[in-house]
């Protein structure tokens, strides 16, 4: 039983929705035919001015009665374009209250929507939920600064920069001896140094002797040339 009352219930309640659009529908119907009825009076207001024209000098009385006719149809127009204007308006203030009606339910539609979505959601909650959400952010930075730290004694800076000095040193000499060139440094180091006592030869007699000759060789060769 109740099935049927509430089937009942929902045809009344699509008849009360169609009403606008059924009242619209029969005033543009009515409309329709009151043009009609403007444009076929027109031309009769035409017809009879084209008559009343054409026997204004030989059928005075014909063209009178055209005029008079050409009169009342004229007053029937007037009034047929009063009742297009009257409808017009009535289709516009039916359509512009459908509208608003419509425009009303979807807001109230929305506003149903966002109590749903809302719930039981307040302020308060809102505000709990961010402070947990920046705890949790303030943690997350705590643990990654902790992460980054190195394990186990620190290097000592200066170490390493004494030890970095040491190798740009190393590769320095290599590349001197290499190219046969020493750094002004080391020659100062490696210059002999001064002493107090004699200063003896490395070489023995012989050896000083052979030399000598070899020296006099080279300059009688010179002369000679």
């Amino acid at each position: 039983m109740s099935g049927v009352w509430g089937w009942f219930g929902g045809q009344a309640a699509q008849k009360k929705k169609d009403s606008p659009k059924n009242a619209i529908l029969g005033l543009r119907q009515q409309l329709e035919m009151l043009q009609k009825r403007e444009r076929h009076l027109q031309n009769q207001m035409d017809e009879q001015d084209t008559i009343a024209r054409k026997n204004v000098s030989t059928n005075k009385t014909a063209a009178r009665q055209a005029l008079k006719r050409k009169k009342q149809h004229e007053h029937t127009l007037e009034q047929t374009t009063a009742q297009i204007s009257t409808l017009e308006q009535q289709i516009y203030s039916i359509e512009a209250a459908n509208i608003n009606r419509e425009t009303l339910a979807a807001m109230e539609n929305a506003g149903k929507a966002m109590s749903n979505i809302h719930g039981k959601l307040t302020v308060d909650k809102v505000d709990d939920t961010m402070e947990k959400l920046r705890e949790q952010h303030a943690l997350a930075d705590e643990i990654s600064t902790a992460l980054q730290n190195p394990i186990g004694e620190a290097v000592d800076e200066g170490e390493l920069e004494d030890e970095l000095e040491a190798l740009e040193q190393e590769q320095l000499d290599d590349k001197m001896l290499k190219t046969g060139t020493v750094p002004m440094a080391d020659e100062i180091h490696r210059l002999p140094q001064v002493g107090t006592g004699e200063i003896k030869s490395s070489k023995t007699p012989v050896q000083e002797e052979e030399d000598e000759e070899e020296e006099l060789r080279k300059l009688q060769a010179e002369m000679a040339m």
